[in-house]
């Protein structure tokens, strides 16, 4: 789990995003050899500005402990650096498409757990982590499925399947290990004639225990469609339960896929703790606080997550992911069979 170490007072507004030392473009990561298939273009989507910074933020260690009361009060939470000036002119479309390359998209999820029955599916809302706190997403896990089951809406209000502001949706297997990405395309059985409409798969996620069980720090590979030459992701929409990324990834048919993982915390002997660096952005102790990498360059941050407070954590991507993944990336961690506070 992880707290935060006093060096964070010299975080500064950062936004540059935070990568590699080495000068290798971290988009050739994520490119696959095949070509995408054929189908419709979208509209171009102009890709949001970031702000210009002068600095990197200074580099802080952060502990990674499981006991509870190493968490400091977070006194300093207004220093952590903030995201950059995001233009988010179409919703829909800013969530489903790629962080733009050099640009980490700083976010915050709340979680609401107020209400008769949002102790046990509380409603989870994604902002941007700026000034104006623009809002995102939304997600909830659905009440009635044999899995667990997160609906994610870009209305924090309308939480419905069948509601036209249904975005994507995050389901787990019976043990709760591995989950699935979908956007909100229809089931295979409702395929049009030529695929078009069916749902692509957007990411999974598999976690595996350790020796200490989820007490301790999880192993998590996290698979996601490959970018094509124009930086585009590759649609992956499965024809039946055999052709998914989880299957890929479990047959190694790793075609137009890509595999991440969790970044290891390493023992710190002196604190007895775990520590990561989250750069200022985690000031809380919690099991669920995570960094995704690639293994050619485990210096670029894909994504991070991690807590600010009881029911406030921050969310931070960079290219290749979008809105959508690195938020149901997120979820699928508070997930009961998952969760240790």
């Amino acid at each position: 789990a992880i707290t935060s170490s006093d060096e964070e007072d010299d975080s500064d507004s950062s936004t540059k995003p935070i990568r590699s030392e080495k000068k290798k473009n971290p988009a050739s990561l994520f490119q696959t050899g095949g070509d995408p298939p054929k189908e419709k273009k979208s509209k171009k989507k102009v890709p949001p500005k970031g702000a210009d910074s002068e600095e990197d933020t200074p580099e802080t260690v952060q502990k990674n402990s499981n006991k509870k009361g190493k968490a400091k009060k977070s006194k300093k939470k207004e220093e952590r650096p903030p995201s950059p000036v995001i233009e988010v002119d179409n919703l829909e479309e800013f969530v489903l498409q790629p962080a733009p390359q050099g640009v980490t998209i700083k976010c915050r999820v709340t979680r609401d757990k107020r209400g008769m029955d949002r102790g046990l599916y509380p409603t989870y809302y994604l902002h941007l982590d700026n000034d104006k706190k623009v809002f995102l997403l939304a997600g909830r896990k659905r009440k009635k499925s044999k899995t667990s089951n997160y609906l994610i809406s870009i209305d924090p209000t309308d939480l419905s399947r069948g509601g036209e502001n249904f975005i994507g949706k995050l389901r787990s297997n019976l043990m709760g290990t591995r989950f699935t990405v979908f956007d909100n395309g229809a089931n295979p059985d409702r395929a049009n004639a030529d695929w078009s409409n069916v749902r692509q798969e957007l990411s999974a996620v598999v976690y595996e225990t350790n020796v200490l069980g989820f007490k301790g720090p999880r192993k998590m590979t996290v698979i996601i469609p490959g970018m094509n030459a124009d930086c585009e992701r590759v649609p992956i929409r499965p024809r039946n339960d055999n052709d998914g990324l989880l299957m890929r990834w479990q047959n190694r048919n790793m075609d137009n896929v890509i595999e991440l993982h969790n970044k290891a915390p390493v023992w710190n002997d002196e604190t007895q703790s775990y520590v990561l660096n989250f750069h200022g952005r985690v000031t809380h102790a919690s099991v669920k606080n995570f960094q995704i990498v690639h293994s050619s360059d485990p210096d670029y941050i894909v994504m991070q997550f991690g807590r600010v407070a009881d029911d406030a954590f921050t969310m931070d991507y960079n290219y290749p992911l979008c809105a959508v993944q690195a938020f149901a990336i997120a979820l699928s961690s508070f997930d009961g069979k998952l969760a240790c506070e």
